[in-house]
């Protein structure tokens, strides 16, 4: 297990994500590379669609991307996503959580994130991973994993 460093960014909302005042509190944070695509634009859906069965189990879910604050207002709006979106154009949480990744875009290497999904625990500690993530699926595995968390 790795612990999560002390982070504060800004999400919509007017919130700030804070690592430190998440602790006692378990949450799934995942990254996704752009607002407004069609793989991130699933992916938020399936997260918003399963949202309330992630509050039964007593978690917290947080999108994470590049993307301005800005930007990810108007997406969460679009989109009625009832959880906040973290703005990290300086990749401070990226680094943190080693997403970043050289990838092939239209022939060229580009530097970008990879879909990866993080559950934290409430001692905040990474207790499970899933990295270059394939949408289907996958909100669901991320569920069923949390629901054994109790």
């Amino acid at each position: 297990m790795t612990a999560v460093p002390a982070l504060s960014l800004p999400m919509t909302g007017d919130q700030i994500f804070d690592t430190a005042q998440l602790a006692g509190t378990p949450y799934v944070l995942y990254f996704y590379p752009k607002d407004n695509t069609p793989g991130c634009t699933t992916e938020g859906g399936d997260f918003r669609d399963h949202h309330a069965a992630f509050q039964a189990a007593g978690t917290q879910v947080f999108g994470a991307s590049r993307d301005s604050l800005k930007s990810h207002e108007n997406f969460k709006a679009k989109m009625a996503f009832p959880f906040e979106l973290v703005s990290d154009p300086e990749e401070q949480l990226c680094e943190a959580f080693g997403v970043m990744k050289m990838k092939n875009m239209y022939g060229k290497q580009v530097r970008g994130i990879e879909r990866s999904t993080f559950v934290v625990d409430g001692k905040g500690q990474i207790v499970k991973e899933w990295r270059g993530v394939k949408v289907p699926g996958h909100v669901s595995d991320v569920l069923a994993f949390v629901q054994t968390m109790k």
